[in-house]
C-alpha cells in the first residue's frame, strides 16, 4: 500500500546558518518551472520534421507547377533538395526530445537545421506554407532562447553504437518506403529482395537493381544516399566527440563524506552506501550536509537520506535541485526514511510514496529460542552438524591473503554478468578505508579443497554509525548446503555484542505492508488483488520470498519511500532505478568494456538467488 507524505508544515527546518526556510513558499515565489514553451517547441519541431520527411519521400507532397518546370531545367536541384529535406527532417525529429528537456545544444542545432529545411521545402516542393512553418518555429526558438540553457548529459562511446543500430534500421525501413513510393515510374516489377538490395546499395551511394523512368532514379538515389550519409556522420560524430563522463566521487569528496558520517552516520542505515565511487555529490553551502546521486537515463537518482546535520539538509537539497534544473534532469530519491521524505517534500514540493520496508534487528531482542524461531534454529543446527563453522570479524582484522581470497570468491560466486546494486550496495570489499566493515564467513573442510579452500559463504556489512551495521552483500558457493545465509546472519547477530553492535539492518522488502496485510483475515478485495499481483510478479522478482526471508528473524520494519516530482515521472524513475540496480542493462558486453568500475549487488537483490535454496 502506498502512503503519501504531506509536505506541509508550519515554519521550516532551520539551516546551518540559523535561517528558517519554507520550501513550498520559496517554490511559489520562484514560480512554476516553465515547461510549456519547450514542450510546445518540441511538438512543433516534431511536426516540421515530419513535414520535411514527407516532402522528401512522398510524391504527392511535391506536385506543383513550379516543381514541374524546375525538374526539366538544366542543373535542377530537385533531387538534392529532396535529400536535404529528408535529412533535416530526421535530424529535427531526433532533436525534439532534447528541446523538450531544455538542452542548449539541441537548440543550437535546431536553429541551424530549420533554415536548411526551409530552403529545401522551397527548392524541391516550392511550398510557401512549409517555409513559413519552418521560419515561424525558428522565430519561436530565437524568441525563447533563454528557456534552453540545460547542460549536456553524461555520455560515452556506447551512444555511437546505439545510434548506428537504431538509425541504420530506421534508414532501411524508410528507404524501402522511398523505393516503393513511385509505382508508376518503376521499370518492371522488382521483388522485395530487389528493393531491399537497392536500398542497401543506395545507402552506400551505389546504384541498385531497381530502375525508374525519368529523373525519379536521381531523386531515389539522392534520398538513399542522404540517409546513409546521415547515419554515418552522426555515428562518427558520437564516436569521436569528447566524452562527458559521469561524475564520480573525488578523494576530497570522499574525505568530506566520511567526516560527516563519523558525526551523523548513525541516523540512516544507508548512509555508508553514499561512499560508492560511481556516485556524484553536492554539498550544502555550509558543507555540513550532502546528497549523493547518479544520473541514469536523464533521471538524477539519489538514494537514502541526505548525509550530515539535519538542519543543513535543506541547503544540500536545494543544491541538488539546482543541479537537476541546470541539466534538465528528472529529480528522484529512492529509499529515503520517513524523516528524509518529510524534509524532501517540504523543501521541494515533491511527493513521496511508500516503497517498502527495511528489516532491522535489535541485537538485544534477538534470540533463537521460542516457537517463532524454530525453523531458523533447526536449519542452523542442521548445518552446524554437517561440519560448518562461522567467523565474524572486522575487515581490518583479516590478513592480506585471506582478504584477497574472499574478494576472488565473492566475484566468482556472483552468478550474473551484471553487477547489481545502487541504494544498498557499497561496490567493493576490503578497501583500506573500510576497515570498520564487518565480514561473516562460513567454512567447511572438504576431502578435496576447492579453489577457495574451506571458504563456503560470505556476508559483508558496512558501518551504521558507531553501534550498527547494514548488510551489503551475500555470496555463497553453489556446492554449499542450503541455509548459508541464515547461518551467517545468526552468527553475525550472536557475535554483535562483543563487537559493540546493537542493531543490524538486513534486506529491503518491497511492498512488504501490502503483502502482510493482504494475507490477513478481513483484507478487502482491492488489497487482496494487489497482493495477488505482487505474488505473481514474485515469480521473476522474488518480492514475496524476500519478505518471508526477512521475517524469519523477527525484525522491526522501517518504511522507505520514493520521492518524485509528478506521477507521469514514475515510469521513467522506475526504469532508471532498475538500470541503476542492475536489473536492466543498456551497455556493451563485458568483453568490449574497458575500465568500467565494478559494482556489487545490493543485499536484497543478491539474496534473491539464495532464498529459494533456503
Amino acid at each position: 500500500m502506498s502512503v503519501r507524505i504531506d509536505g506541509e508544515k508550519s515554519g521550516g527546518v532551520p539551516d546551518s546558518e540559523g535561517r528558517h526556510r519554507d520550501g513550498r513558499l520559496r517554490r511559489i515565489l520562484r514560480g512554476p518551472r516553465p515547461e510549456a514553451v519547450p514542450t510546445l517547441v518540441a511538438r512543433a519541431c516534431t511536426l516540421v520534421g515530419l513535414l520535411n520527411v514527407a516532402a522528401g519521400v512522398f510524391p504527392r507532397f511535391r506536385h506543383s507547377r513550379m516543381h514541374a518546370i524546375a525538374e526539366v531545367l538544366p542543373g535542377a536541384l530537385g533531387p538534392f533538395a529532396a535529400a536535404m529535406a529528408l535529412s533535416s527532417g530526421i535530424l529535427l525529429l531526433l532533436l525534439a526530445h532534447g528541446l523538450r528537456r531544455h538542452k542548449r545544444r539541441a537548440w543550437r542545432a535546431a536553429t541551424v537545421l530549420l533554415p536548411v529545411g526551409a530552403v529545401a521545402q522551397f527548392g524541391y516542393r516550392h511550398s510557401v506554407i512549409g517555409v513559413v512553418i519552418s521560419l515561424a518555429l525558428l522565430a519561436l526558438l530565437l524568441r525563447h532562447r533563454s528557456e534552453f540553457t540545460a547542460l549536456p548529459d553524461p555520455r560515452s562511446r556506447w551512444r555511437a553504437l546505439a545510434n548506428f543500430v537504431l538509425l541504420g534500421a530506421g534508414s532501411i525501413a524508410l528507404g524501402l518506403v522511398i523505393v516503393s513510393i513511385h509505382p508508376g515510374k518503376v521499370v518492371g516489377d522488382p521483388s522485395i529482395t530487389d528493393r531491399l538490395e537497392h536500398v542497401l546499395y543506395g545507402l552506400f551511394g551505389f546504384e541498385g537493381p531497381v530502375d525508374y523512368y525519368g529523373r525519379t532514379s536521381w531523386t531515389v538515389g539522392f534520398s538513399l544516399g542522404a540517409l546513409g550519409m546521415l547515419t554515418a556522420l552522426t555515428t562518427i560524430y558520437l564516436a569521436f566527440r569528447p566524452e562527458h563522463p559521469i561524475a564520480r566521487l573525488t578523494e576530497d569528496d570522499e574525505t568530506k563524506l566520511r567526516a560527516l558520517l563519523d558525526k551523523h552516520g548513525g541516523r540512516d542505515s544507508l548512509g555508508h552506501f553514499a561512499l560508492r565511487r560511481d556516485k556524484a555529490v553536492v554539498f550544502s553551502p555550509s558543507g555540513k550536509a550532502a546528497v549523493t546521486y547518479r544520473v541514469v537515463s536523464g533521471v538524477m537518482l539519489a538514494s537514502g537520506d541526505p548525509i550530515g546535520d539535519v538542519e543543513a539538509w535543506p541547503g544540500a537539497i536545494e543544491r541538488f535541485m539546482d543541479e537537476a534544473k541546470a541539466h534538465s534532469w528528472t529529480p528522484a530519491v529512492m529509499g529515503c526514511s520517513e524523516t528524509g521524505g518529510e524534509v524532501w517534500t517540504r523543501e521541494t514540493g515533491l511527493d513521496a510514496l511508500e516503497l517498502g520496508d527495511e528489516a532491522v534487528v535489535d541485537v538485544v531482542d534477538f534470540s533463537l529460542s521460542g516457537r517463532a524461531m524454530r525453523n531458523v534454529r533447526q536449519m542452523v543446527k542442521r548445518i552446524e552438524r554437517n561440519g560448518y563453522e562461522t567467523r565474524v570479524r572486522r575487515i581490518r582484522d583479516l590478513g592480506a591473503q585471506e582478504l584477497a581470497k574472499i574478494q576472488r570468491a565473492a566475484d566468482d560466486w556472483r552468478g550474473t554478468d551484471t553487477e547489481r546494486g545502487f541504494s544498498m550496495a557499497l561496490g567493493r570489499i576490503g578497501d583500506p578505508n573500510d576497515g570498520d566493515c564487518l565480514i561473516a564467513t562460513a567454512h567447511k573442510a572438504d576431502e578435496e579443497p576447492g579453489s577457495y579452500g574451506d571458504l563456503k559463504a560470505v556476508l559483508h556489512f558496512v558501518p551504521w554509525g558507531k553501534d550498527g551495521v547494514s548488510l551489503d552483500l551475500m555470496r555463497r558457493d553453489r556446492s554449499a548446503d542450503p541455509g548459508m545465509n541464515e547461518l551467517l546472519i545468526v552468527a553475525a547477530l550472536q557475535a554483535a555484542p562483543k563487537l559493540g553492535i546493537a542493531r543490524v539492518s538486513l534486506n529491503f522488502a518491497m511492498f512488504r505492508a501490502a503483502l502482510a496485510r493482504g494475507e490477513k483475515i478481513g483484507a478487502g478485495p482491492v488489497l487482496r488483488a494487489w497482493r495477488g499481483l505482487l505474488v505473481f510478479l514474485s515469480r521473476w522478482f522474488q518480492i514475496e520470498s524476500l519478505y518471508k526471508f526477512n521475517a524469519k528473524f523477527r525484525p522491526r520494519w522501517e518504511p522507505r519511500f520514493v520521492v518524485y516530482r509528478s506521477s507521469k515521472d514514475l515510469p521513467r524513475i522506475g526504469f532508471a532505478a532498475m538500470q541503476a540496480e542492475g536489473f536492466v542493462t543498456l551497455a556493451l558486453p563485458r568483453f568490449l568494456r574497458r575500465g568500467t568500475p565494478q559494482r556489487r549487488p545490493c543485499p536484497h537483490q543478491a539474496a534473491e538467488r539464495e532464498v529459494q535454496a533456503a
